[in-house]
């Protein structure tokens, strides 16, 4: 806190060890990236001894990853622990009322490309379950219009984060199942 006000710290994961003893640890973190103003739950970012309002949110997402990469390396026992991420929930330009898939998507997401380059500079196995392109095609995958406060309340917070909501539970219990 600075201020009394929340700060992002990209270079502490000083509340972590609680979680270096468990037997599976399932990570997502895109979606809160791009909350601003009231959404958005820190007021500051914390970079070293730098501390400042506010960055590139794509480059301030890859600082974290890699401080998140840099303790999975040196503190977690994977021959114990298995890790996984989630993916990156994608953005979708307009879901409210949709009905049917999208026939068409923007790309790889800019999040989906620092998660995978981090990943692929880890030492230690991570398994991603990266369902971030069905995800972007699935614009109906959540109740958006049909949910809590019609049009006024597109709850992609709650649908899309990592993809749609089954998709990534039934590939972490097929992954579970194998090892």
């Amino acid at each position: 806190m600075e201020n009394g006000t929340r700060v992002l710290e990209l270079d502490s994961l000083s509340a972590a060890a609680q979680w270096e003893e468990m037997d599976v640890l399932v990570f997502d973190t895109w979606h809160w990236w791009f909350h601003t103003g009231r959404k958005q739950p820190w007021g500051f970012v914390q970079d070293g001894n730098s501390t400042y309002k506010d960055a590139n949110r794509v480059t301030l997402y890859e600082k974290a990853l890699n401080t998140w990469a840099k303790w999975v390396d040196t503190k977690v026992d994977t021959t114990k622990t298995k890790i996984f991420f989630q993916g990156v929930s994608p953005d979708h330009d307009n879901c409210t009322g949709a009905t049917r898939p999208s026939e068409s998507t923007q790309g790889q997401h800019p999040g989906e490309i620092v998660l995978e380059k981090v990943l692929r500079g880890m030492n230690k196995s991570v398994h991603l379950l990266n369902v971030t392109k069905l995800s972007q095609y699935r614009v109906d995958g959540h109740p958006s219009v049909y949910g809590f406060g019609g049009h006024r309340y597109v709850d992609c917070t709650h649908w899309c984060i990592a993809g749609v909501a089954d998709t990534w539970n039934v590939l972490l219990s097929a992954i579970l199942d194998q090892i």
